[in-house]
């Protein structure tokens, strides 16, 4: 299944280099070339994407993806659910950032009693 992530991401390379190969897009998110190519033929399936045809400079057969008027509608709508997600997980990891800072201020008031304790004399 396609995330809106690799949805979003997709997208966002193809408006910025309609030219880009499968491999270089598979590269720049990190998965294999097969998923890519599973990933693209969905995204035209779904009347996101066109792929046109054209020769590049090494003379071999290439494709253009182009974003549709409904592909970058979608788009849109995908940058506003991914920005939304992203600032949930934001949220959640300053709270979480912020419960360890009270923690560790908690355990180094321990530490620093402790040992001031330890440097006591002994008491018989």
């Amino acid at each position: 299944m396609l995330t809106d992530e690799y949805r979003y991401k997709i997208l966002k390379l193809v408006e910025a280099k309609p030219e880009i190969s499968q491999r270089e897009l598979a590269k720049n998110l990190g998965i294999s070339l097969g998923k890519a190519n599973f990933c693209l033929k969905a995204l035209i399936e779904k009347g996101l994407l066109k792929a046109t045809n054209f020769r590049n400079s090494h003379n071999k057969l290439a494709y253009m993806y182009l974003l549709t008027p409904s592909g970058i509608e979608e788009k849109s709508s995908i940058t506003l659910r991914f920005l939304k997600s992203k600032m949930r997980d934001y949220k959640l990891l300053q709270a979480e950032i912020s419960q360890l800072m009270q923690e560790a201020k908690s355990a180094n008031a321990v530490d620093k009693k402790l040992d001031l304790n330890s440097q006591e004399a002994p008491q018989f």
